[in-house]
């Protein structure tokens, strides 16, 4: 197949994530105008990042100007997973994908571009990759732009209702795990319990958002991986599952 129908077939197996990016980054482009961004910087935020959870993060933090230290540690605790999924994806590019495109693919990886090219029957070519990011990275950035001129243009009470699309639909990403797994829902009861301690007692409240973000996440993370962790048999169940979406 050529590199003209490789790019071609991912960037049309990417437009179902591009759909469904338009609605999220339209949620989040009002949120970050809402919080005192203008309209180009929360485009930019989305152009470089393609991150939800860790835009929403990090917007308080540049808009707070707190200290850069913050926006790093933040950063990496919410994304470390897409290190997690680039090396495992490595293990399905065709050899003739160079460090230089694996850097260009590694900025692109997120949960749903990562599920559908690991997906794959066949070793994953620059080309597909290419395309497959780049109806998502549109959707992602096109969404943002529209969102970000709705905040601007909209009456202040229905952005302010049209801003809580974004914290609903994180949500609905925890409520299936949370259903099937209580550790999972008593690990996001706990984050959201530390959560508002931070923002509402006394001398907690004077943490940063940044600091407050990663000691929630570090601390419920640790507790329940101590207290619930993961037994051999899904962890065996887990690894012959990916094993068999490999070959």
């Amino acid at each position: 197949m050529t590199s003209r129908k490789l790019f071609i077939r991912g960037f049309l197996d990417g437009i179902p994530i591009c759909l469904g990016y338009l609605s999220v980054s339209f949620a989040f482009g009002i949120f970050a105008v809402g919080s005192g961004l203008s309209i180009w910087q929360s485009i930019l935020v989305s152009v470089a990042n393609v991150t939800s959870a860790g835009q929403l993060a990090g917007v308080p933090i540049m808009v707070g100007r707190l200290p850069l230290i913050e926006m790093v540690l933040t950063q990496f605790v919410i994304n470390l997973r897409y290190s997690l999924m680039s090396v495992s994806l490595s293990q399905k590019l065709s050899p003739r994908v160079k460090i230089l495109q694996r850097m260009v693919v590694a900025f692109g990886v997120t949960d749903e571009i990562f599920a559908l090219a690991i997906s794959q029957k066949e070793e994953l070519e620059t080309p597909y990759l290419v395309g497959l990011i780049t109806s998502p990275f549109w959707g992602w950035t096109i969404g943002t732009a529209l969102g970000a001129l709705a905040g601007d243009i909209l009456p202040s009470l229905i952005v302010s209702a049209l801003g809580l699309a974004l914290y609903a639909m994180f949500v609905a990403i925890i409520i299936p795990p949370a259903k099937k797994n209580r550790a999972v829902a008593f690990c996001c009861l706990l984050a959201m319990a530390l959560s508002s301690a931070f923002r509402y007692a006394p001398v907690m409240n004077k943490v940063s958002s940044g600091m407050a973000i990663i000691i929630c996440a570090v601390a419920s993370g640790l507790l329940f991986a101590a207290v619930a962790p993961i037994p051999e048999d899904e962890k065996k169940k887990d690894t012959s599952m990916d094993k068999a979406v490999k070959t």
